[in-house]
């Protein structure tokens, strides 16, 4: 665990970003669950807990600084990533870590126990039928973010009923593309996110509503 928290204190300072102590140590216990449930359940192909330092966590934690504050949907969260790490990294911020993988959605559960995450509700079920209600309102969210669940256009398209006017909407890639081929929906700006020890292309795209 030390050594797996140094390498994270580590990336940590190389790419800006300060956390809460608690946090931190929460984010090292996270992949310890993440490690034990993956030997049954192949929650994630990354087997090394260093590895994951910088393929899940500091990947994710990259792009806290566009989520801003509010409603945070994590479409397609599987292991949980980014939405548990932000989660940690962001409490005063609600996050909803939504998959239609039952397996996974019981690791998220476990994980929103074991952790402590009172600002992070898991729901399994698919983004299509996806409404949630709130004193007969329909709910809609501050940002939406996906990462590594399926092309921008089926994101923007199966996510639509859940967007308002503001809604910001992340969406993580590896080589990037800057293709919105969905009506209604533009590209607002790309940003190029340097992990510390990933040697790989990640991107984050962000759009918004035109209409």
């Amino acid at each position: 665990m030390a050594s797996l928290l140094t390498e994270l204190d580590t990336g940590l300072a190389a790419m800006g970003i300060e956390l809460p102590e608690n946090a931190r140590f929460k984010l090292i216990d996270y992949l310890g669950l993440l490690s034990h449930w993956n030997r049954a359940f192949n929650l994630t192909a990354v087997r090394n807990p260093e590895e994951m330092i910088s393929k899940h966590l500091l990947d994710s934690l990259a792009v806290r600084a566009f989520i801003g504050a509010g409603l945070i949907l994590d479409v397609g969260s599987g292991a949980g990533l980014p939405g548990v790490p932000l989660a940690l990294a962001m409490p005063h911020n609600h996050f909803v870590l939504l998959d239609s993988n039952g397996k996974k959605t019981r690791f998220l559960t476990q994980a929103k126990i074991t952790l402590g995450l009172a600002n992070v509700e898991v729901v399994h079920q698919r983004v299509e039928a996806y409404s949630p209600m709130k004193d007969d309102h329909r709910i809609y969210f501050d940002a939406v973010i996906a990462r590594a669940w399926a092309s921008t256009r089926e994101i923007l398209q199966n996510t639509a009923h859940l967007h308002k006017p503001e809604t910001r909407i992340l969406i993580m890639q590896g080589k990037l593309d800057e293709s919105i081929d969905v009506p209604g929906y533009v590209l607002k700006q790309s940003h190029t996110l340097n992990i510390y020890g990933l040697d790989a292309e990640r991107h984050l795209l962000e759009i918004e509503k035109t209409h």
